[in-house]
């Protein structure tokens, strides 16, 4: 029999009994999502025919998730964050029934999807700052680079195996197919967040109140390095962001079909959970502020690859090369939240940057739809893809501090540079 990793293996991580829950409950969670997403956005595109429709897939989710995060972040500060998960899971399998009981009933009113997509946008709210904030209580210190890593993975996985599953789904089985899939996943996520022992109690002691539920902005205010991280990555992604006109690419560009916008899907996942396995097994190492900001540079030039690309393979390598890009952001990003952020400030923190990721990704479909609709979809992406990589070049002058961020695992001991001690700025 081998033997177990030992404390400096990458999946040594995996000893921790919670910790390998946790991510079977994620992998489930992000799985049902993806193939979900691949489902409505063909759906929608087939029964409308309009790039502005599949924007506003992306804005449904946006709204509820921006007006509802910085209350999720203030109660995953004051509730139990497992039974919080266990919550918003169930919800998110009510959105896959009824996105069911939609297709099962040959409904043709597409505001129906966005009714749905809205009520899962608000469970969403209160998911991503719970979940965020669980992570760092199911390791101990010196495995919560590590696990960053592996939770970036394992979503990287999920995002890879999920809209290619969707789109087989699709084209075997219909929609219905697919969202039955997508249900069967969201039931065995709650099952197996119900099995964590894990119970973080109430983290905080402030009083509910407007300055409490705002003290993340204040924290990240005092803290340049996290403002200009999460920062950099909205605008990247709101610019550069082409998903959503994924369904009009697959099929009026590259003239493929659903499997072809699955391939599509995959392919930021799959070069993203490429670097995440080598991150996980091998640091970033030094100078790793200046790293960032060379990835989301190349981040924008393949964005501008696949924009111009008229052939499927070409186009996936674009996309995958984006998404490894995009993951040393985010692992740098993930990273530096978790360790500079109190316990007690992780929820409201992690709202905050939920809100931005929010506004980056669903936000950013919006944005590319309404330019799709006036400009058509290469100018859309071309024209995002450039956007980015001015936000590179002015993020760069901007956060000098983010620039000068070295090892991590130094940032994890001593305060980041320009930044004030923990001890003063820990809000309440």
């Amino acid at each position: 029999m081998a033997s177990p990793p030992g404390p400096s293996h990458p999946l040594s991580v995996f000893r921790h009994r919670d910790f390998r829950f946790y991510q079977l409950a994620r992998l489930c969670a992000v799985l049902a999502v993806q193939i979900e997403s691949v489902a409505i956005g063909w759906q929608v595109y087939e029964m409308t025919g309009s790039a502005l429709a599949l924007g506003y897939t992306g804005l449904a989710q946006f709204v509820p998730f921006f007006t509802f995060a910085l209350i999720g972040g203030q109660v995953a500060d004051r509730v139990d964050r497992r039974a919080i998960l266990v919550v918003c899971q169930a919800v998110m399998l009510l959105c896959s029934l009824l996105l069911l009981a939609f297709s099962l009933g040959h409904i043709q009113d597409v505001r129906f999807v966005y009714g749905v997509l809205m009520l899962f946008g608000t469970a969403r709210a209160f998911y991503a700052p719970a979940g965020s904030a669980l992570t760092p209580r199911l390791v101990p210190a010196e495995d919560l680079t590590r696990a960053v890593a592996i939770n970036s993975t394992s979503w990287q996985v999920a995002t890879i195996a999920g809209p290619a599953v969707g789109g087989l789904l699709y084209g075997w089985a219909g929609a219905e197919g697919a969202y039955i899939g997508s249900a069967s996943l969201c039931a065995l996520s709650v099952l197996w967040t119900v099995s964590l022992k894990v119970r973080t109690g109430r983290a905080s002691s402030s009083a509910f109140s407007v300055a409490s539920v705002l003290a993340g902005f204040r924290f990240l205010r005092r803290q340049r390095v996290l403002l200009g991280s999460i920062t950099l990555d909205l605008f990247a992604v709101l610019f550069g962001g082409a998903v959503a006109l994924l369904p009009i690419y697959a099929r009026d560009v590259l003239h493929t079909g659903p499997w072809g916008m699955g391939l599509l899907r995959s392919a930021p996942a799959l070069g993203a959970a490429a670097v995440a396995v080598v991150l996980a097994s091998r640091p970033l190492g030094r100078r790793a502020g200046w790293k960032m900001f060379i990835s989301v540079g190349i981040f924008g030039v393949a964005t501008l690859a696949f924009g111009l690309s008229r052939w499927l393979p070409l186009s996936v390598v674009a996309l995958a090369v984006a998404g490894a890009a995009d993951m040393v952001s985010v692992v740098v990003r993930g990273t530096l939240e978790m360790v500079a952020t109190p316990d007690e400030m992780r929820g409201r923190v992690g709202a905050v940057n939920m809100m931005c990721v929010g506004a980056s990704n669903e936000l950013g479909e919006f944005r590319a739809g309404a330019f799709a609709e006036h400009l058509g979809p290469v100018a859309a992406v071309v024209s995002g893809a450039l956007g980015t990589l001015v936000v590179v070049a002015l993020w760069a002058t901007a956060f000098p501090e983010l620039r000068r961020v070295d090892e991590l695992e130094q940032a994890a001991r001593e305060p980041l540079p320009g930044e004030e001690p923990p001890a003063a700025a820990s809000a309440h």
